[in-house]
């Protein structure tokens, strides 16, 4: 099995919509740092798992430096994100998403 792990950082803001009152329903702002996960049992033509720049675009073209409410059709908390963020490379098995210095959310691909 081949494993590659790529980090990556995107500004971002967003606001959440929650049922009870916390100021992160006010936009603000992250320097988000996104680990990505992709595994393979067998490397693709080029050698590879997945490309790295290719991990880094697909994340970047979408996420960096917007407003996270307005790409993206879910309240944008750090597990929907990483949850997203998994659905869009196929060979993703895993995603962690920190939004700031102690908070990380993970979502594993059963």
């Amino acid at each position: 099995m081949y494993r590659v792990t790529k980090r990556i950082e995107i500004s971002a803001s967003h606001s959440l919509k929650l049922d009870y009152h916390s100021k992160c329903t006010n936009l603000h702002g992250h320097n988000w740092i996104i680990t990505v996960t992709c595994e393979a049992e067998k490397l693709n033509a080029n050698g590879m798992v997945e490309d790295f720049t290719a991990i880094k675009e697909r994340v970047t073209s979408q996420l960096d430096h917007s407003n996270l409410n307005e790409v993206l059709p879910f309240n944008p908390t750090a597990e929907n994100i990483a949850r997203w963020i998994c659905e869009q490379i196929p060979t993703c098995i895993r995603v962690d998403v920190q939004e700031s210095e102690g908070n990380v959310a993970s979502y594993i691909k059963e």
